[in-house]
């Protein structure tokens, strides 16, 4: 059902974030997922729906592009776009213009996808997982976590007495709004937490900075 939804692994195919195929050999994921990791470090794997399966393609790395004014995920500029050395046949995701700001109208339902853990202390989910969780307006969200939420890298989704988040593991995953790649599962304080929405990066933000890297 989703078949640009990559996993990101280490070198023995152990998953550690998700990410999502844009073209055939660009997967956009999360900064913080690919601090410390070097192109021999890391796979990316397509069409493997299991964590334990053994089907689908599995790629090396040739290029791996932070974005360089990321320091921290609660900075923001939390995106990094990966070059697969193998193409994938899988159909990639179409993601957000820099122009397509409305698509964070607060309440608007947006798709979280994962293999993270299904608690806060939990193990990862063998099978991948997804859910709906309501887009919060940014006064909200800016009440929930201060100073650390920059309206103008973050947006959050989630539903005011928690239960539906994403969580460790499901970092650099995608948000979908009306199926289209809006946003990347970033940071939160713990999953699932009253109060507390999970902020996603706004890729309008930086969706003409992806576009080089995924026509470079």
């Amino acid at each position: 059902a989703y078949p640009f939804m990559m996993q990101i692994t280490d070198a023995s195919q152990n998953q550690f974030c998700g990410g999502t195929l844009v073209a055939a050999n660009k997967v956009v994921t999360a900064a913080h997922c690919m601090v410390g990791e070097t192109t021999s470090s890391v796979r990316v794997i397509g069409g493997r729906t299991y964590l334990n399966g053994t089907n689908g393609t599995v790629s090396k790395v040739s290029k791996i592009w932070i974005n360089p004014a990321y320091t921290d995920a609660t900075n923001g500029d939390d995106v990094a776009v990966l070059t697969l050395s193998t193409s994938m046949s899988y159909t990639p995701a179409s993601y957000v213009a820099s122009t397509d700001t409305g698509v964070y109208a607060t309440g608007a339902t947006a798709r979280i996808i994962g293999w993270g853990t299904t608690s806060e202390s939990g193990s990862s989910s063998n099978q991948l997982r997804t859910a709906t969780v309501p887009i919060v307006s940014n006064s909200s969200c800016a009440g929930s976590y201060g100073s650390e939420f920059v309206a103008s890298d973050m947006v959050c989704a989630g539903y005011t007495n928690g239960g539906t988040d994403t969580c460790q593991g499901d970092s650099g995953g995608p948000l979908l709004i009306g199926g289209v790649l809006a946003g990347i599962t970033s940071w939160g304080n713990g999953c699932a937490e009253a109060g507390y929405p999970g902020v996603y990066t706004r890729l309008t933000t930086f969706s003409s900075l992806v576009k080089t890297q995924i026509n470079s």
